[in-house]
């Protein structure tokens, strides 16, 4: 291979050819070796979705006689990267730190693309470069269930930070998969006992994710066969078929499967599975080489020979487990003598959730309060003694006291409340923050800073998960679109455990998980059931057909609806809600749907917010009009290019009161209607990730109350209107990844109260933005999120500034990932 291209040569010829052999490299070795394919394949990617811009950058270069400086270090590493490559491939019998280091230098080569082309495609003004990446955004937008928050769907999760007492069976568990005679291993144990750790620490271990292909995926207590199939489709980044019967998905499945094992040995991970799952496990067993399948589940079935069972820690691994959870990271909380410790171990019986939860719970607690706990339990208890999903729940009742230090008493009860809320939502999937947002402020009047607070606490104490996706600068509009939490299976039913303590009648949360057309006994047997919940969540599965019993539902305040059938129909009982304030609906198929009686929301005279997902859209003014109570609607994933038309009334008229609009990754937005922006109440807007939306009307000036406008990843879009000058109350603006945006309105610097500019990965912006003196009369500028180049820009404006205090200008997080192309979820 020639590797010296440098020279005198031309540098659209130099940088082309260096990129050329460097990919034809990496695609060949890939085809010839199964050693650490996932950085392999990680470059490729990078590799496919850059190679046209390199064509771009040779065509440009050519035109414009660009010097070889800017790319000579870049073709370098390219260069370097061939020789690389072949030698990573023939790494087989090395020791692992030389083959760590070889890995370690490729990363290095695909961070090095990265930082590269988001640099100098926007300083070149390459506006061919621009579009290719406006075209692979759009590609993410029409395949976004390909990726949730940046992660593929069949991705496997990272194991915990601290895990102990598994390298064992770990190594058991290998050797049991790895027989040649294995198709399907089950591991089996109660639950909470340490399975998907596992699994995820197996995921880790070079022999495996060298050699795999691997597919985790997460089936719920309800499967759907044909949702498995297309997110293992989606991963793969194929066009999901669609599928007329479940025969007809296991058969595109296996035939993608054969495609793939051409290449790789697959691994598919089936975690979770519940009893009564058996004939759902016989559809994925195709008989052939090259091909094997990972079940964890409670059950160990008897249908399935191949099994490992995990049992539960040692009392001296779960004494460290529990140490570990109960420590504060400075080390100094109090810590009883080793009697009450191995007390609690036995309490906890060896299972890894019960000792860390029950270890956050007393985390930095006083000597009283332990001593006050262990009075509930003596010293014969064990979680061992009866059924163990049974009783463990009732050992984790106790890691519900949030009356410590860290929780004023006031909120003692509320903090329950919100762990029990969570339960509303179906096991093994995200639950996003902005639902929680919506119900808390309304049931306990909790802002988005309590809430946030909520969750911190409750996922200190390991009852749940906050996962936020993205470090956001602002000090003032935190973006948590984004964000989510999850759950452990057993913690929600321990959440749902405690919602039933009272009877139906009484209850003030009643949560409804309901599978076909099979209502609970109480709901049919009483033809006019009452029930005094403020809070109700009817989770159903695809075979739901919408035949909805009557209930008296008078002082429900949320309502939350999870389903997943073709045809959904809200049900009558939802116009006699009439203390109802927030609806979330969520639709958890692949595609969205049209619900049905949308326009009962219309009788509903107190409903404050509505939030839908994937959902299909009417004319939101017309349904709505008698809804004056409304103040949000959050439309993620819809379809609403009828949501804001055909309205025989004003939106400001229909709904006077409306505060704030949130409308996420509806890619048939084209256009905003000029008569949205007479709705003055209007304080937030937030348009994200709609890839079509290539125009905002001159009308948007007229929303003189607006304070945070954020229009996120919207890659079409040209350009601000002139008269956002006009929003003299905007305290937010956020045009981040808005690609095509190549210019500022001329009197942006009439915004006076502006505080926060966000304006990362503006590519045409950066090519073309002059030096608008009104900027500096954005007098009350605290912060500018921007890319460094930009930052430079921004730095040297400043310099004329002297009246006022300078902003701090903060460049942007890198992520070194082409997820920066569009933000997925």
């Amino acid at each position: 291979m020639a590797l010296a291209f440098v020279g005198s040569a031309a540098l659209g010829a130099a940088f082309g050819e260096a990129f050329a052999v460097l990919y034809s490299t990496v695609k060949d070795v890939i085809t010839k070796t199964t050693a650490f394919k996932p950085i392999l394949q990680q470059l490729k990617s990078t590799l496919d979705v850059l190679d046209p811009l390199v064509k771009d950058i040779q065509q440009s270069n050519r035109e414009l006689g660009r010097s070889e400086k800017e790319t000579h270090d870049l073709i370098q590493q390219m260069n370097k990267g061939v020789k690389l490559v072949s030698k990573y491939s023939n790494l087989k019998g090395w020791k692992h730190f030389v083959r760590y280091y070889y890995a370690n230098k490729l990363r290095s080569l695909d961070e090095a693309l990265h930082r590269f082309f988001q640099i100098h495609i926007p300083a070149w003004g390459l506006r061919n470069g621009i579009e290719v990446l406006r075209g692979v955004s759009d590609l993410c937008a029409q395949t976004n269930s390909a990726e949730i928050n940046g992660v593929l769907p069949c991705a496997v999760p990272e194991p915990p930070d601290f895990t102990v007492g598994l390298d064992v069976s770990l190594k058991e568990l290998k050797m049991e998969l790895l027989k040649e005679e294995v198709l399907m291993l089950v591991l089996t144990a109660p639950g909470g006992c340490g399975k998907t750790t596992l699994v995820k620490m197996l995921c880790q271990d070079e022999d495996i994710k060298g050699k795999y292909e691997i597919f985790f995926v997460m089936v719920t207590k309800t499967p759907n066969l044909k949702d498995i199939i297309r997110r293992i489709f989606c991963h793969k980044g194929d066009r999901v078929p669609e599928f007329q019967s479940d025969e007809d998905a296991i058969n595109h499945l296996k035939q993608l499967l054969n495609r793939i094992k051409q290449q790789n040995p697959i691994l598919l991970i089936l975690d979770d599975v519940w009893s009564g799952s058996e004939s759902l496990l016989e559809k994925f067993k195709f008989h052939m080489t090259g091909y094997k399948i990972l079940v964890t589940s409670r059950t160990a079935f008897p249908r399935f020979s191949c099994k490992y069972k995990l049992e539960p820690l040692s009392d001296e691994d779960a004494t460290k487990l529990f140490r570990h959870s109960a420590i504060l990271q400075d080390g100094n909380s109090y810590i009883p003598d080793d009697d009450t410790v191995k007390k609690i171990v036995k309490f906890c019986g060896g299972f890894p959730l019960a000792l860390e939860v029950i270890g956050s719970s007393l985390c930095g607690e006083s000597a009283a309060t332990w001593e006050n706990r262990m009075q509930n339990w003596t010293s014969d208890d064990s979680i061992l003694d009866s059924v163990p999903e049974d009783d463990l729940l009732k050992r984790l009742q106790s890691s519900l006291e949030f009356s410590d230090k860290k929780v004023k008493p006031k909120h003692e009860i509320i903090m329950k409340e919100c762990f029990m809320d969570i339960g509303s939502f179906p096991e093994d999937q995200r639950i996003r923050v902005a639902s929680l947002i919506d119900m808390w402020e309304e049931l306990y009047e909790l802002d988005e800073v309590g809430t946030i607070a909520s969750l911190l606490e409750i996922s200190s104490r390991n009852l749940a998960s906050l996962v936020v996706t993205r470090r956001d600068a602002s000090e003032v509009g935190r973006y948590y679109a984004e964000d989510f939490v999850l759950q452990h299976d057993l913690l929600r039913e321990l959440a749902i455990h405690q919602c039933r303590q009272e009877p139906i009648e009484k209850r003030k949360k009643l949560i409804l998980d309901i599978s076909g057309n099979n209502l609970p006994k109480w709901w049919t047997e009483q033809k006019q059931q009452h029930i005094s919940s403020h809070l109700l969540s009817i989770s159903t599965d695809e075979n739901f057909s919408s035949s909805w019993c009557k209930i008296q539902p008078p002082e429900v305040k949320v309502l939350v609806l999870n389903f997943q059938t073709e045809n959904y129909t809200l049900p009558e009982f939802v116009e006699k809600m009439e203390e109802l304030k927030v609806l979330i609906a969520t639709n958890y198929g692949s595609f969205p749907i049209e619900l049905g009686n949308f326009q009962l929301l219309g009788s509903v005279p107190n409903l404050k917010r509505i939030r839908l997902e994937k959902v299909s859209i009417p004319s939101i003014c017309r349904t709505l009009s008698a809804s004056r109570s409304l103040e949000k609607i959050s439309l993620f994933m819809c379809h609403i290019g009828h949501a804001f038309r055909n309205c025989s009334v004003q939106i400001s008229d229909a709904l006077p009161n409306l505060r704030e609009i949130n409308i996420d990754y509806c890619i048939d937005l084209v256009e905003l209607p000029a008569g949205m922006f007479d709705t003055i109440s209007l304080k937030k807007l937030s348009i994200t990730n709609c890839h079509k939306l290539s125009k905002l009307p001159e009308g948007l000036g007229k929303l003189r109350n607006l304070e945070v406008l954020r229009l996120r990843s919207c890659t079409e879009l040209l350009e601000l209107p002139e008269s956002t000058g006009s929003l003299h109350n905007l305290v937010v603006l956020d045009i981040s990844d808005c690609l095509s945006i190549s210019k500022l309105p001329k009197h942006i610097g009439e915004l006076c109260n502006l505080k926060e500019f966000h304006m990362k990965g503006c590519l045409a912006l950066c090519n073309q933005w002059q030096l608008l003196p009104s900027i500096l009369d954005l007098e009350h500028l605290k912060l500018v999120v921007c890319d460094e180049e930009m930052a430079k820009r921004w730095e040297s404006i400043m310099e004329f500034r002297t009246h006022c205090s300078r902003p701090h200008i903060k460049v942007a997080e890198k992520y070194y990932s082409l997820k920066w192309l569009g933000n997925r979820f």
